[in-house]
C-alpha cells in the first residue's frame, strides 16, 4: 500500500513524499492516520536531525516519519494481535515505547510509522510494550490530544505530600486541599483545570490566576466556577497583574495560611518565587512549564524547605498509564482535548508548520493527514467564511462549542475538505 508521508532526512530537511509501505508481517498492524497534533519535540527533532537522541544517525539514508500525537484507524491486524486489536477500531499510542532500554519512538526513529503520515505500519514492539491503545472517543482529534493531556495527569500525579515523622511520599495532591495554578488559562493550562475539576482527587480551593483579563475571561467561559462548584471546588479566576502586592493578594484567598499545591505554568522567575511564597506547610510546587534556557532559576526559601517541609517537583510527560486515564476520561466525557487546539491544517502545510512551531501563536496546531487544507486558527473561520462556504459552517458548528474544535465539526472537514 502506498502512504504518503513527512520524512524527516535531517537539520530542517523535511520531505513531503509518497512511496510504498512493505507487506505488515504477522506482528505488525497496518494502520490509516487521520490526525497528528504536533508537537514541540517534533520542531526540535526536524532542528537536530541526526543530533537529537532519538533520530537514527542514518536518517539521510533511512529516513523517518515525523509527529507522535496521532489517532487513526487499525486497517489489517496481524495475526499474533489479531485477539487483541481488530481493523476499523480506532487507536492512539504511547510513543515513548523505553523498549528493551532504547529511545526510539514512533515520530522520530522509524521508517514506517509516525503521525505525519496517511498510512503506517505499527511495528511489533509498540504492542509488545503495551502502547498501542484502544480509543473509544467519538473523535479523531482527542485520541491525538491523549499524549499532551497524559502530561498534564502525570504533573498531578507526580506531587507528594508527607506526614510529620513518617519518611513515606503520599503521592497526588492534598484531597480537599487548596490549590493555585499560576499563569494558567494558556492552552495546557486549561487542560490541568480541565482535568482537576474532573478527576477522582480534587483541591476545595482552586485560584488560577493570569496577567490577561480577556484570557481570564476565556477561561472562566469555558470552565465556569459553577462547574467547579458542582464537583466540589470553589473556582476563582485572578488577575494577578492588577494587584499591588500579588504575595498578599493570593494569601487573603486562604486566610494567611498558604496553598498545599501551587503549579506554575510559565517560566518565569516572578512566578515561580511567588509560587514558592506562597506555600503551605508541607505545600508542593509543581514546576510544570518547559524553559528553553537551560541557565533558567529562581529563588526558593529554604528556611521554609527546612521548617515548613515544603518541596518542589517537576515532570516532562506522562506515561502510559496516564494516557489510558485521559483516555477513559475523554470517553466518559470528563475531559475535553479541544481545549488544547486553536488551529487546524492539512497535511500539506504540516513540513511548514512543524519548522516554524515556535513562531505561531496559539495552542495546539492539529493536521488531518488526509486532506489538504491551509493552516487556519480557529478564531479566523467566522472570516473566512465570508468567502468560503466550509468556513462559513465550520464557524457555525464551533460557535455551538463556545469557540471549540469539535467532533461535529471535525466530521464535516473531513467529508468536506480536498483530499491531499
Amino acid at each position: 500500500m502506498k502512504t504518503k508521508a513527512l520524512r524527516l532526512y535531517g537539520k530542517e530537511d523535511l520531505r513531503l513524499e509518497e512511496f510504498e509501505l512493505p507487506e505488515p508481517k504477522e506482528d505488525e498492524i497496518l494502520a490509516k492516520v487521520v490526525s497528528d497534533s504536533i508537537c514541540m519535540s517534533s520542531y526540535k527533532a526536524a532542528m537536530q536531525g541526526e543530533d537529537h537522541k532519538r533520530v537514527p544517525d542514518d536518517v539521510a539514508e533511512h529516513p523517518v516519519i515525523i509527529g507522535h500525537e496521532f489517532c487513526g484507524e487499525l486497517v489489517k491486524v496481524g495475526s499474533k494481535w489479531a485477539d487483541e486489536f481488530k481493523a476499523g477500531e480506532k487507536f492512539s499510542i504511547q510513543p515513548a515505547l523505553n523498549y528493551k532500554g532504547s529511545l526510539a519512538a514512533p515520530g522520530y526513529s522509524y521508517q514506517y510509522i509516525g503521525g505525519d503520515a496517511t498510512y503506517v505500519i505499527i511495528p511489533n514492539e509498540v504492542m509488545e510494550m503495551g502502547c498501542l491503545l484502544h480509543y473509544s472517543g467519538e473523535s479523531y482529534f482527542g485520541g491525538s490530544l491523549t499524549e499532551p493531556l497524559s502530561c498534564v495527569a502525570g504533573t498531578f500525579h507526580a506531587m507528594y505530600h508527607v506526614t510529620r515523622g513518617k519518611y513515606e511520599h503520599d503521592m497526588g495532591i492534598k484531597e480537599g486541599g487548596k490549590m493555585a495554578i499560576l499563569a494558567g488559562v494558556g492552552p495546557m493550562g486549561l487542560a490541568a483545570i480541565d482535568y482537576i475539576i474532573h478527576c477522582d482527587r480534587r483541591p476545595s480551593l482552586l485560584i488560577v490566576t493570569d496577567i490577561d483579563d480577556a484570557r481570564l475571561a476565556r477561561a472562566e467561559k469555558l470552565l465556569s466556577p459553577k462547574e467547579a462548584e458542582a464537583n466540589g471546588i470553589k473556582l476563582v479566576y485572578a488577575n494577578t497583574g492588577k494587584v499591588e502586592n500579588d504575595h498578599d493578594f493570593m494569601m487573603s484567598f486562604t486566610d494567611g495560611t498558604g496553598y498545599d499545591d501551587v503549579l506554575a505554568f510559565a517560566p518565569v522567575a516572578s512566578v515561580v518565587e511567588l509560587a514558592d511564597s506562597i506555600l503551605a506547610q508541607d505545600g508542593c510546587l509543581n514546576f510544570f512549564a518547559g524553559p528553553s534556557n537551560p541557565e533558567f532559576s529562581a529563588k526558593f526559601n529554604f528556611y521554609n524547605v527546612h521548617y515548613s517541609g515544603t518541596h518542589v517537583v517537576g515532570t516532562s510527560g506522562g506515561n502510559t498509564e496516564d494516557m489510558k486515564e485521559c483516555l477513559q476520561m475523554i470517553g466518559e466525557g470528563k475531559l475535553d482535548p479541544a481545549i488544547l487546539v486553536t488551529h487546524i491544517g492539512g497535511m500539506d502545510v504540516a513540513r511548514e508548520t512543524t519548522l516554524n512551531l515556535p513562531h505561531v501563536p496559539g495552542g495546539k496546531k492539529l493536521i488531518y493527514t488526509h486532506i489538504s487544507l491551509p493552516l487556519t486558527a480557529i478564531a479566523d473561520f467566522e472570516e473566512k467564511g465570508k468567502t468560503d462556504p466550509m468556513f462559513a459552517k465550520l464557524a457555525e458548528l464551533v460557535a455551538k462549542t463556545n469557540g471549540l474544535w469539535n467532533a461535529e465539526a471535525e466530521k464535516y472537514l473531513l467529508e468536506n475538505a480536498p483530499a491531499i
